[in-house]
């Protein structure tokens, strides 16, 4: 079965960039309860497994050397937590799943593990957590750094931060420690609760987890790191992945590597994707044709100076962009070179920036999308998609109404939901991370 995610973002510009300003999108209402209630009940309605929240800590200040561009197009800033929409998004649906972005580079991890034990709790066992380290300057120094951390010493410091998390929310309290006994006046059994103790590197913790265990103990664990020191991290950590790329067989490689980095463990892994469909070919044509008009060049090249760690306003046009040592998203810099060659230019990138993105959209009828997908997920073997948002609502509302039945009509998509937690949604298992998992040697015997 294919998994859905909608993918994205507290904030008016968050993948295609300039799309804010359409007259029919609503992305600026993001500061809106209401709009994030009315997408999770839209998104429950079109049975999506989840709502995956991005997030960053800083401001995309690397093109131009300035905050500017970013600023006046609206590329992810402003900006709001997306961990505080969540528990309004779960009271008004059953089944929906919240992936959320949490950078663990700037947090220490005795109070994250609480916040995402509450958000479990009040969730009733539907939250995930993306996992990233950052990859602004911008970030480090808005928390007191002069620079942030190297590529590779971020997942150091990651899988150290894992077992100091595991170690509370899997092994704190034991599973029967909470006895709500009224007539004993004993809510908790103390001997049933232990203290962590953890001495690292990086964090020293010597602590009882607040939070009594919650549905999933550990939230459903995503990850998007696509570099050699991601693939393994993600063979670690990850229950499932976020890949993007425009090639299937160049994208099937990275989706064999992270499946054998994992191995015996199960993964999913989710790949990026842009949809634009209409009723006919012609009418998804004229509305590609509608939201391009409306994408911003100079946003584009914000987001990408940013990802990408190279201040592509440094360059020409038309002039080779040569990429020293990068300590932001490294995979991004492998994979434009993969897709436009070693000598690729600022006005190539652009060229691929349909929306205002580098990820070039699936266009058709409702029939021609779902081939596209369908044959997405034989040929990089890849379990589903995070779909990014074009002009909202009605770039879901589109992809509900017309290309939702046609995958059912295949079987290649549900026509309910399962029942439990997020974890058991998407695996079919239990509610608990398997005993494969680094996490579960932290549990009481």
């Amino acid at each position: 079965m294919m998994r859905l995610n909608a993918f994205d973002m507290a904030t008016p510009g968050h993948i295609q960039q300039g799309l804010w300003r359409h007259p029919r999108d609503t992305a600026a209402n993001y500061t809106s309860l209401e709009h994030w209630t009315a997408l999770a009940r839209l998104l429950e309605r079109g049975l999506f497994d989840g709502l995956f929240l991005a997030d960053v800590l800083g401001i995309y200040d690397v093109h131009g050397g300035s905050p500017a561009a970013a600023l006046r197009g609206g590329v992810q800033v402003p900006l709001l937590d997306p961990v505080m929409v969540v528990p309004a998004m779960a009271a008004v649906t059953q089944n929906l799943g919240f992936g959320v972005t949490c950078n663990l580079a700037y947090e220490p991890p005795y109070l994250f593990a609480r916040r995402m034990s509450t958000l479990d709790h009040l969730t009733g066992g539907r939250i995930g957590w993306n996992i990233v380290t950052g990859y602004l300057d911008s970030a480090a120094r808005a928390l007191g750094h002069a620079e942030q951390m190297r590529h590779d010493d971020r997942y150091d410091l990651a899988d150290e931060y894992m077992q100091a998390v595991y170690a509370l929310w899997e092994g704190s309290w034991a599973g029967d420690a909470v006895r709500r006994d009224r007539e004993a006046g004993l809510y908790t059994d103390a001997s049933r609760v232990r203290r962590i103790h953890h001495a690292g590197p990086q964090y020293r913790i010597d602590a009882i987890h607040l939070a009594e265990p919650s549905p999933q103990r550990t939230p459903v664990l995503y990850q998007a790191g696509a570099s050699e020191r991601g693939r393994r991290f993600a063979g670690t950590h990850a229950e499932c992945v976020f890949v993007n790329g425009t090639n299937a067989s160049v994208v099937a490689r990275l989706v064999a590597q992270l499946r054998a980095a994992a191995a015996p463990r199960r993964i999913l892994v989710f790949a990026g994707a842009t949809v634009v469909v209409g009723r006919t070919e012609a009418e998804a044509r004229d509305m590609l044709a509608d939201y391009a008009s409306w994408a911003s060049a100079e946003g584009a090249l914000a987001h990408a100076s940013a990802s990408l760690g190279i201040d592509l306003a440094k360059f020409g046009m038309d002039e080779p962009v040569r990429a020293g040592e990068s300590q932001a998203i490294r995979s991004n810099v492998e994979a434009m070179a993969k897709v436009a060659g070693p000598d690729w230019t600022p006005r190539m990138l652009l060229a691929q920036s349909v929306l205002g993105s580098r990820q070039p959209p699936i266009v058709g009828d409702p029939v021609q999308v779902a081939d596209s997908l369908a044959g997405w997920m034989q040929a990089a073997d890849v379990d589903g998609f995070n779909l990014s948002r074009t002009v909202m609502p009605e770039c879901l509302e589109g992809f509900i109404d017309l290309v939702v039945p046609v995958l059912q009509e295949r079987g290649l998509y549900k026509t309910g939901y399962a029942p439990g937690t997020y974890r058991e949604k998407l695996f079919g298992a239990g509610r608990l991370l398997p005993e494969g998992h680094p996490a579960a040697r932290h549990r009481w015997a």
